[in-house]
């Protein structure tokens, strides 16, 4: 009779067809030595960019404190309004500094919370359960497609700014926070498209034909979820890498076919 127990090397296998992108990598090298963006290497003119993010990053969580009713409202303009102000003054930022990648990243995020995370879907039903209630609902598809394209280029463009050249170059402790955001951030985009459009087989993608997203499906949109957030994860997002392999439905098939098989033929109940 066979033995009831799986080897190590049965488990490593099961394991990595759970998860194909697993597997020996180079570890992170972070390097607190180094510039803290690649990019501005001029230290003064770093705080000084940083210095006007944080005060815009503060405007924009006062913001949701007001939403949530635990501070009082400073404006006679609505949260609405002060949401597109935040993004005004971001969007002066990313033009003076266009390879600044954690200002992409937070206008993103930025955008996300004033138009919703179903932006790249055209769906008659209400957001989720899961989802954020967006600010602004009366913008006109011509809109929204812009923003689309305006949130999925700033995280494309934060992301392929910051790795380092090889997987064994260090990067600071900055541009992993930066990276594992922008990556968890493009994945939780990716895998809220992918539900909106397995519950609403009629939706369409609202995304520029230019775009390589343009042309995926449900599958394409949750492997490439599960691929952002593993890499989420390699840069420090914990809740990313936990994510990573429960998105990606050809893992979660594979993994539960393979490991059925090896049960029945050890004998397992």
């Amino acid at each position: 009779m066979a033995s009831s127990s799986l080897t190590q090397h049965d488990i490593s296998i099961l394991d990595k067809i759970k998860d194909p992108e697993a597997g020996p990598s180079a570890p992170l090298l972070i390097d607190s030595s180094l510039p803290r963006d690649p990019h501005i290497t001029d230290a003064a003119i770093y705080e000084s960019i940083t210095k006007l993010e944080r005060s815009i990053i503060s405007s924009i969580q006062s913001i949701e404190l007001q939403i949530a009713g635990l501070k009082p409202t400073t404006s006679s303009s609505s949260p609405l309004s002060q949401y597109l102000s935040c993004v005004k003054d971001l969007d002066v930022l990313i033009e003076k500094h266009p390879n600044y990648a954690s200002a992409r990243n937070n206008r993103a995020q930025a955008l996300r919370r004033i138009y919703g995370d179903g932006i790249l879907v055209k769906t008659s039903s209400s957001s989720s359960k899961d989802e954020m209630v967006p600010l602004e609902t009366t913008a006109s598809e011509t809109s929204l497609l812009s923003i689309s394209t305006k949130i999925l280029t700033d995280l494309t463009t934060a992301i392929s700014l910051l790795p380092p050249p090889t997987p064994f170059s260090p990067l600071s402790p900055q541009s992993a926070k930066t990276l594992s955001q922008a990556y968890t951030q493009r994945g939780a985009i990716y895998h809220l498209t992918a539900k909106h459009l397995s519950q609403n087989p009629e939706a369409e993608l609202r995304i520029d034909s230019d775009r390589r997203e343009a042309g995926w499906g449900v599958v394409e949109f949750e492997e490439n979820a599960s691929r952002d957030f593993t890499m989420g994860g390699r840069y420090g997002n914990e809740v990313a890498k936990a994510l990573a392999v429960a998105s990606n439905p050809t893992a979660k098939l594979c993994g539960a076919m393979v490991k059925e098989a090896m049960r029945k033929e050890y004998g397992l109940a």
